[in-house]
Protein backbone atom coordinates (compact mmCIF):
# COMPACT_ATOMS: atom_id res chain seq x y z
CA UNK A 1 0.00 0.00 0.00
CA UNK A 2 1.35 3.05 -1.02
CA UNK A 3 1.45 6.31 1.46
CA UNK A 4 1.82 9.95 0.35
CA UNK A 5 4.19 11.72 2.18
CA UNK A 6 5.44 15.38 1.32
CA UNK A 7 8.35 15.50 -1.27
CA UNK A 8 11.78 15.99 0.94
CA UNK A 9 13.25 12.29 0.77
CA UNK A 10 14.88 11.57 4.17
CA UNK A 11 17.36 8.70 4.62
CA UNK A 12 16.84 5.85 7.34
CA UNK A 13 19.34 3.97 8.21
CA UNK A 14 17.65 0.32 10.01
CA UNK A 15 20.90 -1.01 11.84
CA UNK A 16 20.89 -4.72 13.25
CA UNK A 17 23.69 -7.11 15.00
CA UNK A 18 21.88 -10.33 14.88
CA UNK A 19 18.69 -10.23 12.44
CA UNK A 20 19.01 -12.07 9.16
CA UNK A 21 18.95 -9.38 6.15
CA UNK A 22 15.29 -10.60 5.22
CA UNK A 23 13.84 -10.41 8.71
CA UNK A 24 10.06 -10.41 8.76
CA UNK A 25 9.69 -7.61 11.25
CA UNK A 26 12.90 -5.32 10.19
CA UNK A 27 13.20 -5.91 6.14
CA UNK A 28 9.66 -7.11 5.10
CA UNK A 29 7.42 -5.22 7.35
CA UNK A 30 9.36 -1.98 8.08
CA UNK A 31 12.02 -1.34 5.52
CA UNK A 32 9.57 -2.41 2.48
CA UNK A 33 6.49 -0.28 4.24
CA UNK A 34 8.99 3.06 4.38
CA UNK A 35 10.62 2.46 0.82
CA UNK A 36 7.21 2.50 -0.51
CA UNK A 37 6.44 5.73 1.35
CA UNK A 38 9.27 7.42 -0.59
CA UNK A 39 11.75 7.11 1.95
CA UNK A 40 15.32 6.40 1.38
CA UNK A 41 16.37 3.30 3.12
CA UNK A 42 19.49 1.44 3.83
CA UNK A 43 19.73 -1.64 6.05
CA UNK A 44 23.30 -2.20 7.71
CA UNK A 45 23.59 -5.58 9.81
CA UNK A 46 26.34 -8.52 10.72
CA UNK A 47 24.89 -10.87 7.31
CA UNK A 48 26.67 -11.08 3.99
CA UNK A 49 23.76 -10.01 1.68
CA UNK A 50 24.22 -6.83 0.24
CA UNK A 51 21.83 -5.81 -2.87
CA UNK A 52 18.72 -3.56 -3.42
CA UNK A 53 16.04 -5.59 -2.29
CA UNK A 54 12.34 -4.01 -3.35
CA UNK A 55 13.65 -0.53 -2.78
CA UNK A 56 15.63 -1.03 0.42
CA UNK A 57 19.50 -1.15 -0.39
CA UNK A 58 20.61 -4.15 1.81
CA UNK A 59 24.11 -3.48 3.13
CA UNK A 60 25.65 -6.44 4.26
CA UNK A 61 29.26 -6.57 6.87
CA UNK A 62 29.29 -10.22 7.32
CA UNK A 63 28.25 -12.58 8.99
CA UNK A 64 28.95 -13.38 12.93
CA UNK A 65 31.24 -15.70 13.83
CA UNK A 66 30.61 -15.23 17.07
CA UNK A 67 29.56 -13.24 20.00
CA UNK A 68 33.16 -12.34 21.01
CA UNK A 69 33.02 -10.63 17.60
CA UNK A 70 29.61 -9.21 17.87
CA UNK A 71 30.19 -7.09 20.40
CA UNK A 72 33.57 -6.03 19.44
CA UNK A 73 34.74 -5.62 16.09
CA UNK A 74 31.41 -5.76 14.33
CA UNK A 75 30.21 -3.49 16.91
CA UNK A 76 32.85 -0.91 16.29
CA UNK A 77 32.02 -1.22 12.00
CA UNK A 78 28.14 -0.71 12.54
CA UNK A 79 29.24 2.50 14.17
CA UNK A 80 31.78 3.40 11.10
CA UNK A 81 28.69 2.39 8.24
CA UNK A 82 26.47 4.34 10.49
CA UNK A 83 28.20 7.67 10.45
CA UNK A 84 29.20 6.91 6.47
CA UNK A 85 25.20 6.93 6.05
CA UNK A 86 24.83 9.92 7.26
CA UNK A 87 20.99 9.17 7.60
CA UNK A 88 18.09 11.85 8.93
CA UNK A 89 17.31 8.98 11.13
CA UNK A 90 18.42 5.58 12.47
CA UNK A 91 16.46 2.83 13.59
CA UNK A 92 18.22 -0.23 15.89
CA UNK A 93 16.98 -3.57 16.86
CA UNK A 94 19.34 -5.00 19.52
CA UNK A 95 19.75 -3.79 22.45
CA UNK A 96 23.91 -4.09 22.11
CA UNK A 97 22.89 -1.00 19.34
CA UNK A 98 21.82 1.25 22.01
CA UNK A 99 25.49 2.08 22.83
CA UNK A 100 25.51 2.63 19.15
CA UNK A 101 22.66 5.25 19.43
CA UNK A 102 23.83 6.47 22.30
CA UNK A 103 27.21 7.48 20.42
CA UNK A 104 24.79 8.47 17.31
CA UNK A 105 22.74 10.92 19.89
CA UNK A 106 26.02 11.94 20.92
CA UNK A 107 26.67 13.50 17.54
CA UNK A 108 23.22 15.29 17.23
CA UNK A 109 21.76 12.51 15.10
CA UNK A 110 17.75 11.06 15.61
CA UNK A 111 17.64 7.69 16.87
CA UNK A 112 14.67 5.26 17.68
CA UNK A 113 15.08 2.35 19.62
CA UNK A 114 12.89 -0.99 18.56
CA UNK A 115 11.76 -3.30 21.16
CA UNK A 116 11.16 -6.22 19.76
CA UNK A 117 11.28 -8.41 23.21
CA UNK A 118 11.20 -8.11 26.37
CA UNK A 119 14.80 -9.07 27.19
CA UNK A 120 15.22 -8.62 31.09
CA UNK A 121 12.30 -11.99 31.49
CA UNK A 122 13.84 -13.52 28.49
CA UNK A 123 16.90 -13.93 30.28
CA UNK A 124 15.76 -15.87 32.91
CA UNK A 125 15.13 -18.85 29.67
CA UNK A 126 18.36 -18.32 28.32
CA UNK A 127 19.58 -22.33 28.54
CA UNK A 128 23.89 -20.80 28.17
CA UNK A 129 23.57 -18.89 31.26
CA UNK A 130 23.98 -20.44 34.50
CA UNK A 131 20.95 -20.56 36.70
CA UNK A 132 22.67 -18.41 39.53
CA UNK A 133 23.79 -15.60 37.35
CA UNK A 134 20.07 -15.21 35.56
CA UNK A 135 18.21 -12.97 38.14
CA UNK A 136 21.53 -10.72 39.11
CA UNK A 137 21.74 -10.58 35.63
CA UNK A 138 17.98 -9.41 34.63
CA UNK A 139 18.10 -6.59 37.50
CA UNK A 140 21.19 -4.96 35.69
CA UNK A 141 19.99 -5.73 32.15
CA UNK A 142 16.54 -4.07 33.31
CA UNK A 143 18.24 -1.06 34.12
CA UNK A 144 21.14 -0.74 31.67
CA UNK A 145 18.63 -0.93 28.95
CA UNK A 146 15.94 1.71 30.40
CA UNK A 147 18.50 3.91 31.44
CA UNK A 148 20.01 3.93 27.65
CA UNK A 149 16.85 3.60 25.83
CA UNK A 150 15.38 6.97 27.66
CA UNK A 151 18.43 8.62 25.78
CA UNK A 152 16.86 7.77 22.12
CA UNK A 153 14.78 10.18 20.35
CA UNK A 154 12.16 7.75 20.58
CA UNK A 155 11.11 4.38 20.94
CA UNK A 156 9.07 1.92 19.13
CA UNK A 157 7.84 -1.38 20.64
CA UNK A 158 6.24 -4.47 19.54
CA UNK A 159 3.46 -4.92 21.95
CA UNK A 160 1.50 -2.71 24.20
CA UNK A 161 3.22 -4.21 27.18
CA UNK A 162 6.56 -3.45 26.19
CA UNK A 163 5.47 0.05 25.73
CA UNK A 164 3.73 0.56 29.37
CA UNK A 165 7.15 -1.01 30.47
CA UNK A 166 9.38 1.88 28.98
CA UNK A 167 7.40 4.57 29.24
CA UNK A 168 8.55 4.49 32.54
CA UNK A 169 11.93 5.83 30.68
CA UNK A 170 10.65 7.75 28.13
CA UNK A 171 7.47 9.81 27.08
CA UNK A 172 7.82 9.47 23.41
CA UNK A 173 7.16 5.67 22.89
CA UNK A 174 4.85 4.18 19.97
CA UNK A 175 3.22 0.49 19.87
CA UNK A 176 4.30 -1.03 16.20
CA UNK A 177 2.43 -4.36 16.46
CA UNK A 178 4.18 -7.54 14.69
CA UNK A 179 0.95 -8.39 12.61
CA UNK A 180 0.80 -10.04 9.48
CA UNK A 181 0.57 -9.18 6.06
CA UNK A 182 -2.38 -10.25 4.82
CA UNK A 183 -1.39 -10.78 0.92
CA UNK A 184 1.54 -13.50 2.30
CA UNK A 185 -1.64 -15.26 3.58
CA UNK A 186 -4.27 -17.74 1.10
CA UNK A 187 -7.52 -16.19 1.71
CA UNK A 188 -8.87 -19.89 2.97
CA UNK A 189 -11.89 -20.16 0.89
CA UNK A 190 -9.45 -20.77 -1.73
CA UNK A 191 -8.38 -23.87 -0.21
CA UNK A 192 -10.80 -26.26 -0.06
CA UNK A 193 -10.90 -27.86 3.81
CA UNK A 194 -11.37 -31.59 2.64
CA UNK A 195 -8.01 -31.67 0.90
CA UNK A 196 -6.46 -30.77 3.77
CA UNK A 197 -4.25 -33.43 4.80
CA UNK A 198 -4.22 -34.75 8.52
CA UNK A 199 -1.61 -32.38 10.49
CA UNK A 200 -1.21 -29.59 12.80
CA UNK A 201 1.46 -27.24 12.34
CA UNK A 202 4.40 -25.71 14.86
CA UNK A 203 6.81 -23.36 13.25
CA UNK A 204 9.86 -21.28 14.64
CA UNK A 205 11.99 -21.89 17.57
CA UNK A 206 11.82 -24.51 19.41
CA UNK A 207 12.79 -25.27 23.29
CA UNK A 208 11.11 -27.34 26.09
CA UNK A 209 9.81 -23.92 27.48
CA UNK A 210 8.06 -23.11 24.02
CA UNK A 211 6.21 -26.68 24.63
CA UNK A 212 7.73 -29.37 22.20
CA UNK A 213 7.88 -31.48 24.24
CA UNK A 214 4.10 -31.43 25.69
CA UNK A 215 3.52 -31.27 21.85
CA UNK A 216 4.92 -34.65 21.31
CA UNK A 217 3.18 -36.27 24.33
CA UNK A 218 0.19 -34.60 23.07
CA UNK A 219 0.24 -36.53 19.68
CA UNK A 220 1.57 -40.16 21.42
CA UNK A 221 -2.23 -39.17 23.04
CA UNK A 222 -4.36 -39.60 20.21
CA UNK A 223 -5.60 -42.70 18.38
CA UNK A 224 -3.49 -44.30 15.83
CA UNK A 225 -6.96 -44.59 13.56
CA UNK A 226 -6.76 -40.49 12.90
CA UNK A 227 -3.25 -40.75 11.77
CA UNK A 228 -2.13 -37.24 12.25
CA UNK A 229 1.28 -35.78 11.93
CA UNK A 230 2.69 -32.56 13.27
CA UNK A 231 4.33 -30.58 10.59
CA UNK A 232 7.52 -29.26 12.60
CA UNK A 233 8.94 -26.26 10.44
CA UNK A 234 11.89 -24.11 12.40
CA UNK A 235 14.85 -24.29 14.72
CA UNK A 236 15.93 -25.82 17.82
CA UNK A 237 17.64 -23.09 20.14
CA UNK A 238 19.74 -26.26 21.44
CA UNK A 239 20.83 -28.61 19.08
CA UNK A 240 21.10 -31.74 21.74
CA UNK A 241 17.88 -31.15 22.34
CA UNK A 242 16.26 -32.14 18.50
CA UNK A 243 19.03 -35.64 18.64
CA UNK A 244 16.98 -36.57 22.04
CA UNK A 245 13.64 -36.05 20.74
CA UNK A 246 14.22 -37.11 17.59
CA UNK A 247 15.65 -40.72 18.85
CA UNK A 248 12.05 -41.28 20.59
CA UNK A 249 9.35 -42.95 19.44
CA UNK A 250 7.58 -39.85 19.17
CA UNK A 251 8.97 -38.60 16.66
CA UNK A 252 7.04 -41.40 14.38
CA UNK A 253 4.84 -38.58 14.63
CA UNK A 254 6.66 -35.97 12.83
CA UNK A 255 7.38 -34.13 9.54
CA UNK A 256 10.68 -32.43 10.64
CA UNK A 257 10.94 -29.71 7.28
CA UNK A 258 13.76 -27.56 9.30
CA UNK A 259 14.38 -24.03 8.58
CA UNK A 260 11.70 -22.76 5.64
CA UNK A 261 11.65 -19.66 3.37
CA UNK A 262 8.90 -17.22 3.89
CA UNK A 263 7.54 -18.33 0.75
CA UNK A 264 7.20 -22.08 1.98
CA UNK A 265 5.27 -21.44 5.05
CA UNK A 266 1.75 -21.28 2.59
CA UNK A 267 1.67 -24.36 1.14
CA UNK A 268 2.73 -25.93 4.93
CA UNK A 269 -0.38 -24.36 6.18
CA UNK A 270 -2.46 -24.75 3.50
CA UNK A 271 -2.47 -28.77 4.38
CA UNK A 272 -2.93 -28.31 7.84
CA UNK A 273 -6.17 -28.08 9.71
CA UNK A 274 -4.66 -26.40 12.85
CA UNK A 275 -2.05 -24.50 14.53
CA UNK A 276 -0.26 -24.86 17.93
CA UNK A 277 1.13 -22.16 19.89
CA UNK A 278 1.67 -23.56 23.22
CA UNK A 279 4.53 -22.00 25.04
CA UNK A 280 4.86 -22.41 28.48
CA UNK A 281 3.48 -19.91 31.34
CA UNK A 282 7.10 -18.01 31.84
CA UNK A 283 6.95 -14.29 32.29
CA UNK A 284 8.33 -13.83 28.84
CA UNK A 285 5.81 -15.56 27.27
CA UNK A 286 2.44 -14.74 29.26
CA UNK A 287 3.08 -10.68 27.86
CA UNK A 288 3.78 -11.73 24.51
CA UNK A 289 2.31 -11.61 21.10
CA UNK A 290 3.57 -14.39 19.25
CA UNK A 291 3.62 -13.52 15.34
CA UNK A 292 2.41 -16.96 14.55
CA UNK A 293 -0.74 -16.51 16.48
CA UNK A 294 -1.77 -14.20 14.13
CA UNK A 295 -0.29 -16.08 10.62
CA UNK A 296 -2.41 -19.06 11.91
CA UNK A 297 -5.25 -16.56 11.96
CA UNK A 298 -4.45 -14.98 8.64
CA UNK A 299 -4.19 -18.42 6.78
CA UNK A 300 -7.17 -19.22 8.29
CA UNK A 301 -6.58 -22.32 10.19
CA UNK A 302 -8.05 -22.49 13.92
CA UNK A 303 -5.28 -21.97 16.92
CA UNK A 304 -4.59 -23.70 19.93
CA UNK A 305 -2.84 -21.99 22.45
CA UNK A 306 -1.91 -21.69 25.66
CA UNK A 307 -4.72 -20.35 27.78
CA UNK A 308 -3.17 -17.08 28.93
CA UNK A 309 -5.07 -13.90 30.27
CA UNK A 310 -3.87 -11.81 26.90
CA UNK A 311 -4.48 -14.21 24.39
CA UNK A 312 -7.63 -15.26 25.56
CA UNK A 313 -8.39 -11.43 24.27
CA UNK A 314 -7.31 -12.75 20.69
CA UNK A 315 -8.32 -16.26 20.74
CA UNK A 316 -11.34 -16.61 22.95
CA UNK A 317 -12.94 -13.34 22.11
CA UNK A 318 -12.69 -13.81 18.00
CA UNK A 319 -13.45 -17.54 18.53
CA UNK A 320 -10.82 -18.82 16.42
CA UNK A 321 -9.88 -21.41 18.31
CA UNK A 322 -9.19 -23.66 21.73
CA UNK A 323 -7.03 -22.26 24.58
CA UNK A 324 -5.44 -25.14 26.95
CA UNK A 325 -3.21 -25.79 29.73
CA UNK A 326 0.21 -25.66 27.86
CA UNK A 327 1.84 -28.14 30.44
CA UNK A 328 -0.94 -30.54 29.83
CA UNK A 329 -0.78 -32.55 26.89
CA UNK A 330 -3.97 -34.80 27.51
CA UNK A 331 -5.42 -30.89 27.18
CA UNK A 332 -3.96 -30.38 24.17
CA UNK A 333 -4.08 -34.00 22.66
CA UNK A 334 -8.01 -33.62 22.97
CA UNK A 335 -8.09 -29.98 21.58
CA UNK A 336 -6.76 -31.37 18.42
CA UNK A 337 -8.54 -34.35 18.27
CA UNK A 338 -11.92 -32.23 18.41
CA UNK A 339 -10.86 -29.94 15.74
CA UNK A 340 -9.53 -33.16 13.38
CA UNK A 341 -13.22 -34.68 13.94
CA UNK A 342 -15.18 -31.75 13.56
CA UNK A 343 -14.04 -30.03 10.69
CA UNK A 344 -17.19 -27.43 9.96
CA UNK A 345 -16.26 -26.25 12.73
CA UNK A 346 -12.12 -26.33 12.49
CA UNK A 347 -13.28 -24.15 9.02
CA UNK A 348 -15.41 -21.92 10.57
CA UNK A 349 -13.18 -20.71 13.48
CA UNK A 350 -10.46 -20.67 10.39
CA UNK A 351 -12.71 -18.16 8.83
CA UNK A 352 -13.42 -15.87 12.20
CA UNK A 353 -9.63 -15.99 12.68
CA UNK A 354 -9.11 -14.42 9.15
CA UNK A 355 -11.81 -11.84 9.45
CA UNK A 356 -10.48 -10.68 12.80
CA UNK A 357 -7.16 -10.27 10.69
CA UNK A 358 -8.56 -8.47 8.13
CA UNK A 359 -9.91 -6.10 10.42
CA UNK A 360 -7.48 -5.65 12.91
CA UNK A 361 -4.82 -7.75 13.28
CA UNK A 362 -2.73 -6.62 10.23
CA UNK A 363 0.66 -4.86 8.80
CA UNK A 364 -1.40 -1.99 6.86
CA UNK A 365 -2.27 -0.38 9.99
CA UNK A 366 0.69 -0.59 12.12
CA UNK A 367 3.08 0.24 8.91
CA UNK A 368 0.38 4.07 9.20
CA UNK A 369 1.47 4.22 13.05
CA UNK A 370 5.13 3.81 11.86
CA UNK A 371 4.96 6.17 9.07
CA UNK A 372 3.25 8.49 11.22
CA UNK A 373 5.85 8.41 14.20
CA UNK A 374 8.76 8.78 11.74
CA UNK A 375 6.94 12.26 10.63
CA UNK A 376 6.62 13.58 14.41
CA UNK A 377 10.36 12.89 14.77
CA UNK A 378 11.88 14.36 11.81
CA UNK A 379 12.13 18.31 10.94
CA UNK A 380 12.82 20.18 7.38
CA UNK A 381 16.12 19.82 6.68
CA UNK A 382 18.56 19.42 3.59
CA UNK A 383 18.76 16.00 2.65
CA UNK A 384 21.70 14.79 0.73
CA UNK A 385 21.67 13.16 -2.50
CA UNK A 386 20.72 9.63 -1.70
CA UNK A 387 23.56 7.42 -2.58
CA UNK A 388 24.73 3.78 -2.04
CA UNK A 389 26.98 3.09 0.65
CA UNK A 390 30.24 1.83 -0.02
CA UNK A 391 31.22 -1.83 0.54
Amino acid sequence: MAININSKRYRIAHLTSAHPPLDGRIYNKECRSLARAGYDVLLIGNFDLTAVVDGVKVHGLGANKGRVQRFTTKLVRIIREAFRAEANLYHVHDPDLLIVGLILRAAGRRVVYDVHEDLPTKILIKLYLPKYIRKPLQWIVERVEGLLAGCMSGLVTATPYLKNRFLRVHKRVVVVNNFPILEEFVRPQSVDWVSRGGSVTYYGGMSEARGIGEMLAAMDLLPEKLNIKLELAGWFYVKELLDDLSAKSQWRHVQWHGELKREDLTPLLGRSFAGLVILHPEKTFIASQPTKLFEYMAAGIPVIASDFPLWRSFVQETDCGILVDPLNPKAIAEAVEYLALNPREAEAMGQRGRKAVERLFNWVNEEQTLIAFYSSLLVTQAVPDAEAVAT
